[in-house]
C-alpha cells in the first residue's frame, strides 16, 4: 500500500468517526481514565499528545483523570487539577528501569479509579500495560490503547530483556483491548508491536496545536544564532541514539560545501540519564563546535513556534519514528522539513509536500536533502490553513471521543 493509499484509508476513518458521533451517542458525558508513565510538566511527543486530548475532552465537559508517576519530588502529591484534568500522581522509589519507573501503589490506585470511570485509555509502551489489562477485566472496563512507538533500546543484554518483556506485556494487553490506535496506517503496517493486531487498529493523526509565530522574536533569534546570515537548521528533540543527532552533525560535511556558514540549533535535552549518546559523540560535537548551538529543553509553545520560524529547515534524522509531532509544528510555523524515510515518520512530509525525505542512516543523503530544501525553500512552503486542514486538531479529538464512546461501559453514579 502506498502512502497516498494510506492517506485515503485515513480519510475513510475520519468519515467513520463522524458517523459514530452523529449516531446519537454524543449526549452522555464520559468518565475517562488515562494511564501513562510521565505527564505534564514532562515534555515529549507522547505526553503532549495525551495532554492535548485530555484537556480538550475536559473542555467539552467530560470527566478526565490521568494516572501517572510522581517522577519528581517537586511535583504535587496525589491529586491536582491541571487545566480541567484531574491528575493523580503516584510515588515512585528511586529505582529507574531504563526509561521506566516502578509505582508500588499502582494496582490499588488503578483498580479503584477504574471502578469510577467508563473507559480506560492506555498509552504504550508502558511497564504496567499487562497489569492494566487485568485490572480492567476485574473492574468490567474496556481498554483503548494508543501506541506511541515501538520500544527500541541501544544494544546490550539488559536492554534486550527489557525490550522483550515490554513487548510481551503489550501483546497480553492488545489481545484483550477493545481498540488500538496508531498515528498512521503506514506506521501500523510496519510496527512490530501493532502488525499482529491490525484488525484492532484505527489510525488517528496526533493532536497538534501551536500558536502562530511571533516573527519579530523569530528574526531576533535568527540574528542571534547566525550573525553572518548563514542558513539555520533546526533540530527539535532529545539527543538520544534513536533520533541520530550524530547523522545531522556529520551532514555538515555535505552542507558546508554549499553553505560553509550554516548553523545547527538543537532544541531539547542533550544530557540524558538513561543513555550515553551525548558523551559518545563529544569528539564529533567538538569538531563542529562553531556551527552548533544547544538550547536545552524549552517548554513554552510560543518560544517553540518562534524557534521553528527562525529556522530555514527542520531536520529529523531518526532511525525510526512513528510520526514526530515536531514536523507538523514546524510546518504550521512556516518551516519545511527534511525527514528520514521511515515508516510513520515520512507521513507528514509525504501528505503535505512540505519538505523532502532522506535515506535513513545516511548522513550524506541527509546533507543533500537539506541543501536542496534550503536552496529551493519557497517551493516547499504551504499555507498554514492547508496544514491545519490535513492535521485537524478538532477532527483528531472527535475521533478519540467517538472511540471512547464505542467502548464505554458507564459507571454507576455514586449514591
Amino acid at each position: 500500500m502506498t502512502i497516498v493509499e494510506h492517506d485515503i484509508q485515513q480519510q475513510a476513518v475520519h468519515e467513520l468517526s463522524d458517523e459514530i458521533i452523529s449516531a446519537g451517542k454524543s449526549g452522555q458525558k464520559l468518565k475517562i481514565l488515562m494511564c501513562l508513565l510521565y505527564y505534564v510538566p514532562h515534555r515529549t511527543g507522547l505526553t503532549i499528545h495525551v495532554q492535548h486530548v485530555a484537556e480538550e475532552l475536559a473542555r467539552r465537559g467530560h470527566e478526565v483523570t490521568v494516572l501517572t508517576a510522581r517522577y519528581k519530588l517537586s511535583l504535587p502529591r496525589d491529586d491536582e487539577m491541571y487545566n480541567g484534568v484531574r491528575v493523580v500522581r503516584l510515588w515512585t522509589p528511586p529505582i529507574p528501569i531504563s526509561r521506566g519507573l516502578i509505582m508500588p501503589a499502582y494496582p490499588w490506585a488503578a483498580l479503584g479509579l477504574m471502578a469510577q470511570h467508563d473507559v480506560v485509555f492506555v498509552n504504550t509502551p508502558m511497564l504496567e500495560t499487562a497489569l492494566i489489562s487485568v485490572l480492567a477485566k476485574i473492574s468490567g472496563r474496556k481498554v483503548v490503547a494508543t501506541h506511541h512507538g515501538d520500544l527500541i533500546l541501544p544494544q546490550g543484554f539488559t536492554n534486550r530483556v527489557i525490550q522483550n518483556t515490554m513487548f510481551a506485556m503489550f501483546k497480553f494487553m492488545a489481545k484483550r483491548a477493545g481498540r488500538l490506535i496508531a498515528y498512521s496506517q503506514d506506521y501500523a503496517d510496519h510496527s512490530y508491536y501493532l502488525r499482529p493486531f491490525l484488525n484492532k487498529v484505527t489510525p488517528i493523526y496526533p493532536p497538534i496545536q501551536i500558536p502562530e509565530p511571533n516573527l519579530e522574536h523569530a528574526n531576533a533569534l535568527r540574528n542571534e544564532w547566525s550573525k553572518d546570515g548563514g542558513p539555520v537548521i533546526g533540530f527539535s528533540g532529545r539527543f538520544v541514539q534513536e533520533k541520530r543527532p550524530d547523522l545531522l552533525i556529520r551532514a555538515l560535511e555535505v552542507i558546508n560545501q554549499r553553505y560553509p556558514n550554516a548553523r545547527i540549533v538543537f532544541c531539547g535535552e542533550y544530557e540524558i540519564a538513561y543513555e550515553d549518546t551525548w558523551e559518545k559523540h563529544q569528539d564529533l560535537v567538538n569538531k563542529y563546535r562553531d556551527q552548533l548551538i544547544f538550547l536545552g529543553l524549552k517548554n513554552d509553545m510560543q518560544y517553540m513556534a518562534d524557534f521553528y520560524a527562525a529556522c530555514d529547515v527542520l531536520a529529523l534524522t531518526s532511525d525510526s519514528e512513528c510520526f514526530a509531532l515536531v514536523q507538523v509544528e514546524a510546518m504550521l510555523s512556516g518551516t519545511p522539513v527534511v525527514m528520514t524515510n521511515t515508516p510513520g515518520g515520512r507521513v507528514p512530509v509525504t501528505v503535505t509536500g512540505m519538505g523532502k525525505l532522506a535515506t535513513a542512516g545516511d548522513w550524506w543523503s541527509i546533507g543533500e536533502a537539506l541543501v536542496d530544501v534550503i536552496a529551493g525553500r519557497e517551493e516547499y512552503i504551504k499555507p498554514r490553513r492547508e496544514i491545519e486542514e490535513i492535521f485537524s486538531f478538532k477532527r483528531t479529538v472527535d475521533q478519540y471521543e467517538a472511540v471512547f464512546r464505542e467502548y464505554a461501559q458507564y459507571a454507576q453514579p455514586k449514591s
